[in-house]
């Protein structure tokens, strides 16, 4: 199967079910080194006011430059990657986001929901014009409190849900209903809309389970005002033009730390 084939298949999933997925994309090591990264950032983000913005009880999330990342290119220019962006986004997709969502020890179930409003195009023409991409850093186990979605649910577009992204409770047996839990291992690559329900769900267990999110536009979705992805000068020579192309972010001296302000209202809220 060519790439381009693996993106054809890879957009008629996630225009299906929302979500579809590479496993063993990595190696386990590179996985690990993702690791390593994630908790170096992490660690840096927590020390620091707004570094880190909850995304729940014992839940964080934290955004990154792309040179906090070892792995950033080989993420960017994996085949699977840039096979799906092209064939969800268009050609000229663009890198909007870098970050990892941390559930730590103790993070309860969140409520059900999806990270932005629907945005018009997908209201009026059914068009999905972003994606995000998950990669974890753990061998995933039920205890760890794994990822949880409503496949088929991007499309869902009712005046009741809360800020445009909260369900209410009474639809939740529709999520319910349709749930799935992923076990994804270190290695994998998931990519999904980010307008198909979801939640992540309580952490029995005594781990973190760190998730890296990469987030991709097409053209017209403007997701890349609520980031501040930037990279030094010399890190963006080094780049390959392949990445250069699709990564539309300025070009400093010096990183200036990450105030997060990609901010998700309603999952401060205890378990739903």
């Amino acid at each position: 199967m060519t790439d381009t084939d693996a993106g054809v298949r890879a957009r008629d999933a996630i225009y299906d079910q929302g979500i579809t997925a590479c496993p063993g994309a990595f190696s386990v090591a590179w996985a690990d080194t993702m690791r390593e990264d994630i908790e170096k950032a992490f660690a840096e983000a927590r020390s620091r006011p707004d570094g880190a913005v909850g995304r729940g009880p014992h839940r964080y999330y934290v955004e990154i430059h792309p040179e906090q990342l070892r792995g950033f290119v080989d993420l960017v220019t994996h085949p699977w990657v840039t096979a799906v962006c092209e064939a969800v986004l268009g050609p000229e997709y663009e890198i909007v986001e870098l970050g990892f969502d941390v559930p730590l020890a103790g993070a309860v179930n969140q409520p059900w929901h999806r990270d932005f409003p629907m945005p018009e195009v997908t209201r009026k023409e059914r068009r999905l014009n972003s994606l995000a991409f998950n990669l974890t850093g753990v061998d995933t186990t039920e205890e760890m409190g794994p990822f949880e979605i409503a496949p088929g649910t991007q499309f869902d577009d009712e005046p009741e849900f809360g800020h445009g992204m909260f369900p209410p409770k009474s639809f939740y047996p529709r999520y319910e209903e349709r749930a799935v839990r992923k076990y994804p291992k270190r290695g994998d690559i998931s990519a999904r809309s980010a307008l198909t329900i979801h939640r992540g769900t309580r952490n029995y267990s005594d781990l973190a389970r760190p998730v890296l999110v990469l987030g991709v536009d097409a053209p017209d979705a403007g997701n890349g005002e609520r980031h501040d992805t930037a990279v030094t000068r010399a890190y963006w020579e080094a780049l390959p033009e392949q990445v250069k192309a699709h990564l539309h972010c300025p070009v400093v001296e010096t990183l200036t730390p990450i105030t997060q302000k990609h901010t998700i209202e309603g999952l401060v809220m205890g378990e739903a």
